[in-house]
């Protein structure tokens, strides 16, 4: 009976997957079913509103709704062209040139709107006919526009680190912010390497070197775009503004940058609104059922008999590090990220803390970890949104994945072994 609860927790969420319940519903219908076991229905049921509602109940989290926003104003107001053409100027002369224009333009657009799926679908409905053109398969164009796409959500702003920030009881999301820069960039050069060398294999055409006058002109052109991360993240790092606050100016300056472009004009406004705030409906609820589900977790002890468990294996931080890196590449092949990081962060944050691990090198590792699993079915919304836009199959796309796979891979295991890629710029500004 002592494991009954962890029993039912994992057997009940299974099931309701299975059966194609919503994530949201099966986190909060499987802790429903956990607190049942230990105590009456009207407290359970009780309980599980209360935490639902409290778990909501964040300054921070008034950040999510105002990037997502940002972010959608980014991607409809002409961000995206200018930004591919800034990036093509740069390193479109090189073996698989459009390829490379693809992860810089998606790592710049998903700095600035914060949003995977945002750039996924930017850059695979210009981009996509783009290589096509020029003779690139339509699979490998996907598969480095679905890995690329990931980068945003480890280079900040994130929404995803101010999830973190929350669940790990306190993290500086200034610090978690500045800590995303290496790991992202290291990551985006590593998915270019590997793109490199298939267009190379391949014999994908090359482009014309671009002069320096083109290089400023594109560059002049994506600067006020690119501005706003000065805007956003040195506010923050400097202490102006809160990440909350930062949040509503990204809003207020893609807004006006819109409208200057010309891109977006007031008739457009209200579709903007109604597909931000279906968005973060989704985050929010996500959050909510997942706030409960770590406190049915804390009710019934199993984040410390997990950490228990850990320890008992090994005190190695190099085998325990390994094990939990597994352990999250299996959950993200499930799990969708933000539940994710609710649930298991306060499962394995004290484990790590044990090791003396830095809770904001942590987030990094987790993060960059269930970024993999947004490119793997069956949960991959990423993967989706890119095999979707570029009109193939997962089993086509899945050949030229692989390699950008183990590229994310080794990103992943050198910013878990080696620390100071993560926590040399927050050291830097005393963070």
């Amino acid at each position: 009976m002592e494991h009954l609860p962890i029993l039912v927790l994992v057997i009940s969420f299974i099931c309701l997957l299975s059966i194609g319940t919503p994530v949201a519903w099966s986190i909060a219908i499987s802790s429903l079913l956990t607190m049942l076991v230990s105590i009456p229905a009207m407290p359970a049921f009780t309980t599980v509103s209360q935490r639902m509602a409290t778990g909501l109940d964040s300054f921070a989290l008034l950040a999510i709704p105002f990037f997502v926003l940002s972010g959608e104003l980014m991607n409809k107001g002409g961000i995206a062209h200018r930004l591919i053409a800034f990036a093509k100027t740069l390193v479109g002369s090189f073996p698989g040139g459009l390829a490379l224009i693809n992860v810089i333009a998606a790592m710049l657009m998903g700095a600035i709107a914060g949003s995977a799926m945002a750039s996924a679908s930017a850059m695979g409905s210009i981009l996509g006919p783009e290589m096509e053109k020029e003779g690139y398969s339509k699979e490998f164009g996907a598969a480095v526009n679905i890995t690329s796409a990931t980068t945003g959500l480890i280079i900040p702003p994130s929404n995803v680190l101010i999830v973190y920030s929350l669940a790990s009881g306190g993290a500086s999301i200034a610090a978690l912010f500045l800590a995303g820069y290496i790991p992202g960039i290291m990551t985006g050069i590593f998915l270019m390497i590997v793109a490199a060398f298939w267009a190379k294999k391949k014999k994908y055409k090359v482009g014309k070197r671009s002069s320096l006058k083109q290089v400023g002109k594109t560059f002049i052109d994506a600067l006020p775009s690119l501005f706003m991360l000065v805007v956003v993240i040195g506010g923050i790092v400097t202490g102006i503004f809160t990440a909350t606050e930062a949040s509503a100016i990204a809003v207020l300056y893609s807004l006006i940058l819109g409208f200057i472009y010309k891109e977006i004009t007031l008739p457009k406004l209200p579709q903007i609104l109604l597909d931000s705030s279906a968005t973060t409906a989704i985050v929010m609820l996500l959050i909510g059922s997942s706030m409960c589900m770590s406190w049915a977790l804390s009710y019934e002890n199993i984040p410390q008999d997990i950490s228990s468990g850990l320890l008992s294996l090994s005190d190695n931080k190099i085998v325990i590090l390994l094990i939990i890196n597994l352990l999250l590449l299996f959950v993200g092949i499930f799990m969708d990220m933000t539940p994710a990081v609710l649930i298991f962060t306060p499962i394995f944050l004290p484990v790590v803390t044990k090791l003396g691990l830095d809770p904001v090198h942590f987030g990094i590792i987790m993060v960059l970890n269930l970024c993999i699993g947004l490119c793997t079915p069956p949960v991959g919304s990423v993967l989706f949104v890119g095999v979707g836009i570029a009109k193939t199959t997962i089993e086509k796309v899945f050949k030229p994945l692989l390699p950008l796979f183990i590229a994310m891979i080794i990103a992943l295991f050198l910013v878990t072994y080696i620390p100071q890629l993560s926590l040399w710029l927050p050291s830097l500004f005393n963070l």
